[in-house]
């Protein structure tokens, strides 16, 4: 507990000090008003104090918490030291945190708008690539003739970054929303396809001799036996299929995107807007660790019998 209050207490002085900087030091150069950034920094907060205290007690082991908080208040700190109070970074390739944060002040709707957007595309390929890769997967990780045909090919597309093929796609489609839905589900069809061949084909002969002997239909095979067998290999690729796919679906966007967080970004880097392109990399971080935890939560919720 002592060393508990400890580190509660160090990135509270942190904070403390970075609040302390922001209110009372004189601006070396003329940014947006700080409302924005406090209102960051109390969100800051109040998700730490949140991974802290858990339930009615502390959390047995809260230190990733505190050191990651500490180690945002510094990066916090130096930045607007280096920024906004003694001048000393370039003005233009490091923005202000006022006029960072002010972006979703401003632009909030807009920016959380091309996120809505990006998510759509992310959902609708993530889940045709998913149920694709499953589906074929199990047939042909089922059928030996097929598995010895297909795995080979997998085994050399399943590498390959799907956003190889963006060009292409967006020529090919007929809208680019189909093409950057494309790009994703290529990107989480091979790997998927790939796994669920190899998991099928581990299943233990115990168990297919068995259903042979039973004469167990395919069907009831595949559904009572084979699909309980791959649902954890399905929900443990989830998070990082999801991850990728976002960060694929981010180069499709920069071309020629009219909407999306990748379109928010590379728009902001055509007109040098720094300001607006740290604000679209926070909100792809903080998406990211929103889709990690739902994921996270899918899996325990679904494989508790596991």
């Amino acid at each position: 507990m002592r060393r508990i209050a400890v580190e509660f207490a160090f990135a509270h002085v942190l904070m403390a000090a970075l609040v302390g900087v922001v209110l009372l030091m004189p601006d070396a150069r003329k940014v947006y008003p700080c409302d924005a950034f406090l209102v960051a920094i109390a969100l800051i907060e109040a998700a730490y104090l949140l991974a802290l205290f858990r339930g009615r007690r502390l959390d047995p082991i809260p230190s990733g918490s505190s050191d990651i908080v500490c180690a945002v208040w510094v990066l916090l700190l130096v930045w607007e030291l280096a920024s906004t109070k003694l001048g000393v970074a370039h003005s233009v390739l490091i923005p202000s945190p006022e006029n960072v944060f002010y972006v979703f002040e401003r632009s909030g709707p807009e920016l959380w708008g091309n996120v809505v957007s990006s998510l759509e595309l992310l959902v609708t390929g993530y889940v045709l690539g998913t149920v694709l890769g499953v589906f074929l997967g199990i047939v042909v990780g089922w059928v030996p003739r097929l598995r010895a045909m297909f795995y080979p090919i997998a085994n050399v597309l399943a590498p390959i970054p799907s956003v190889i093929f963006t060009p292409f796609l967006v020529i090919l489609m007929p809208t680019y929303r189909w093409a950057a839905i494309m790009v994703i589900l290529l990107g989480v069809f091979w790997p998927q396809f790939l796994s669920m061949i190899l998991r099928v084909g581990s299943l233990p002969a115990a168990i297919t001799d068995n259903a042979r002997v039973l004469k167990v239909s395919s069907w009831t095979m595949i559904t009572k036996v084979i699909l309980p067998f791959i649902v954890p290999d399905v929900l443990g690729n989830m998070r990082v299929s999801l991850t990728t796919g976002f960060l694929m679906l981010m180069y499709a966007e920069s071309f020629g995107a009219k909407s999306g967080i990748g379109y928010w970004i590379s728009n902001a880097n055509v007109f040098a807007n720094y300001a607006n392109i740290v604000a679209g990399v926070i909100t792809c971080g903080m998406t990211v660790t929103a889709l990690n935890y739902l994921t996270a939560w899918a899996q325990k919720r679904f494989t508790t019998w596991r």
